[in-house]
């Protein structure tokens, strides 16, 4: 258990039936309404309710006990008071390894708001990425089979019409995938039906290094990690120099041995380990420093990512009202948002990984929520979907002074 200070900035986040720019702009008055306040001392008593973290501690013991994860890493933070600890084991294949707080995990789809959004809203930023301008614009191949119309914005928020995955076959290659995603045919028109796809964010990883003249990989070290001292996050994390025995392993391959410092989803392995929807490797800790930045508006320890703006245009609702809220990258009311529990408000947002992985902020209370796990070491019989439920639901309820009615 860990008790930490760190800035904050007052976010009210309203959202209802007003059009996508209006809540926008509520967001951004939000952002700017207070300056980050300075560390203080805190007793953590005075922030969580201990009967609810003991509660917390409880559900994931018991989830491994029924062997639905090894083990795994809680982070719950609220206005620069920290709750984190580590629990089970990290491998329990071929021997067995206490987990610990910095051990580093797969991150699996989180990669595609701890990665991917946040280099296109970089992009966006600074006018060289339109949202609402076709995805065929920068991508010309993207045009085909009809698709000249998608938008940046439509492919961002899984409203483009596209298919969930590639699928299998005997392809290999970073090139052949973007050959492949841009083939695809839509299944619907676009922002009339969600269907959550990695070919979307294979497309935007693709999008980030045309325009910028960057991989994927490198472009995020450059303007995202490096600057938010995000020493433990990365891609392809052995040739980085991370620690092989800190990193949690994944599955049990057909040799026997498991996946380890390798990244688990079958399609980023065989695009050489970095995509723009699964590759990154991370730590809680680390998740926590991104978390932060974006409660302050895009700033973290006196260095700017991103202009309040742009953290406010990732997280309010870009998705027309027929579907399901979502923002750029980022789940705010979907199918998918588990991690929110039975209390968070919508507004809050997050999002959730194949392995185990999933974070999620409430912007009103300056709360950000991170379990990271591999629930699929050694097989993929783990399952921690209701843990996420229980986990988020539990979170809320430990907060000294805040009451959230249900959201379902």
């Amino acid at each position: 258990m860990t008790i930490d200070s760190a800035k904050g900035r007052s976010v009210s986040v309203c959202y209802g039936g007003f059009a996508r720019w209006v809540t926008l702009a509520l967001v951004l008055l939000a952002l700017g309404c207070r300056a980050p306040q300075p560390p203080k001392p805190v007793v953590l008593s005075s922030v969580f309710r201990s009967e609810k973290l003991s509660a917390i501690d409880g559900a994931i013991v018991q989830s491994i006990a029924s062997n639905r994860c090894p083990g795994g890493v809680f982070w719950l933070e609220r206005n620069g008071v920290v709750y984190s600890k580590a629990y089970g084991h990290r491998s329990v294949d071929p021997s067995l390894e206490q987990a610990s707080l910095d051990t580093i995990y797969d991150a699996a789809s989180l990669t595609k708001v701890l990665a991917t959004t946040p280099a296109v809203a970089w992009l966006i930023e600074r006018g060289r990425i339109d949202p609402e301008k076709p995805l065929a614009h920068y991508l010309p191949a993207f045009a085909a089979h009809g698709k000249e119309a998608i938008t940046v914005r439509q492919v961002l928020t899984h409203a483009s019409g596209l298919r969930p995955g590639l699928g299998g076959g005997a392809w290999s290659g970073s090139d052949k995938a973007l050959e492949l995603a841009c083939d695809e045919k839509p299944t619907h028109p676009p922002d009339t039906r969600f269907v959550y796809s990695d070919i979307n964010f294979i497309l935007l990883g693709h999008l980030v290094e045309k325009v910028s003249g960057q991989t994927l990989d490198a472009f995020c070290e450059a303007h995202v990690y490096r600057p938010l001292k995000m020493r433990d996050t990365a891609y392809r994390p052995l040739l980085h120099g991370l620690a092989v025995d800190r990193i949690a392993p994944t599955e049990r391959r057909a040799d026997g041995t498991c996946f380890r410092g390798e990244v688990h989803d079958p399609t980023a392995r065989k695009m050489g380990g970095v995509a723009g929807h699964a590759g990154l490797f991370t730590t809680a800790a680390d998740v926590a420093r991104f978390c932060r930045m974006m409660d302050a508006g895009g700033t973290l320890e006196g260095v700017r990512v991103f202009r309040p703006e742009t953290v406010a245009r990732m997280i309010s609702v870009q998705t027309p009202p027929n579907l399901p809220k979502r923002g750029l990258g980022w789940d705010i009311d979907s199918p998918y948002a588990g991690p929110r529990g039975s209390l968070f408000p919508v507004g809050s947002f997050g999002h959730s990984g194949w392995t185990g992985t999933s974070l999620w902020q409430d912007p009103g209370s300056h709360t950000w929520v991170i379990f990271l796990s591999n629930r699929n070491h050694p097989t993929e019989e783990g399952n921690i979907l209701a843990l996420r439920r229980q986990l988020g639901t539990l979170a809320a309820e430990s907060w000294v002074g805040v009451e959230f009615g249900s959201v379902r």
